[in-house]
């Protein structure tokens, strides 16, 4: 049995959600909820429930965060950009985890790591504040050998591996390449004692290449275990999900 985790990430619920109620978001015939949707993926066997807060509060709300953070059984990774009021959200709610993305308000999802190098005084005072209040800090990054580096320079308990362009991938030679620079990221990572987690892009199919990633803790999973919930349910679709990773080596 691996012993790799399943984050399941529920942004899309709540998008689900506020395509009917984003007007009324304390309606109580709003629905789906994503809460009770943590509730069941916990149930099925996942490890935590990750969810992005966004400035545009484009799916999850506020109340949301805070009905997850009393009723999360395993734990909280919360998605934040760098802003200063997702920071003060975060500290008064202390999930377990933080992870920081980048966050542009004209993308559908994240695309792409953080420029961890680029943005390093920006970042050191903010992860700080964070581990300060007790909160573990991952930083999204692309697979680089120097992203990893700056990471570890700033003192990060993990880094989630941006498998997007793995997962995009149109061509064998693409595909080989982007598998190389995720592992050589993930072994590098893990040398560095930083928790190797790994996100974006991930489906039943293409889990069989990133079982090939060493070093692996943890992967954070949402679009494709929500859409296949609506053909087997979401207990059955995280329960999937999960015997497919059963297979990683690591």
């Amino acid at each position: 049995m691996s012993s790799l985790r399943l984050g399941v990430n529920i942004d899309h619920v709540a998008t689900l959600r506020q395509a009917r109620y984003a007007t009324m978001p304390e309606s109580k015939n709003a629905e789906p909820d994503p809460i009770l949707a943590a509730s069941i993926c916990e149930r099925a066997g996942a490890g935590g429930i990750v969810t992005h807060l966004r400035a545009d509060r484009r799916h999850i709300q506020d109340r949301d965060v805070e009905r997850l953070r009393q009723s999360i059984m395993t734990k909280m990774n919360l998605e934040m950009g760098n802003t200063e009021q997702i920071i003060d959200i975060a500290l008064r709610i202390k999930p377990e985890e933080v992870c920081l993305v980048p966050e542009k308000r004209e993308e559908v999802t994240t695309e792409g790591g953080l420029d961890v190098i680029a943005q390093r005084k920006e970042l050191e005072p903010t992860i700080k504040r964070l581990q300060l209040a007790g909160i573990r800090v991952s930083l999204f990054i692309d697979p680089s050998l120097e992203q990893v580096d700056a990471a570890a320079e700033l003192g990060v308990e993990m880094v989630e591996l941006h498998t997007g362009r793995l997962a995009n991938a149109f061509t064998e030679k693409i595909q080989k390449e982007e598998l190389e620079q995720l592992r050589s990221a993930a072994r590098a990572a893990s040398e560095s004692n930083l928790q190797v987690n790994a996100g974006h892009g991930i489906n039943y199919k293409n889990i069989a290449l990133i079982n090939e990633i060493p070093a692996l803790t943890e992967l954070n999973i949402g679009h494709s275990i929500v859409s296949r919930a609506m053909r087997v349910g979401l207990e059955t679709a995280v329960k999937e999900m999960l015997a497919t990773m059963a297979k990683y080596p690591g």
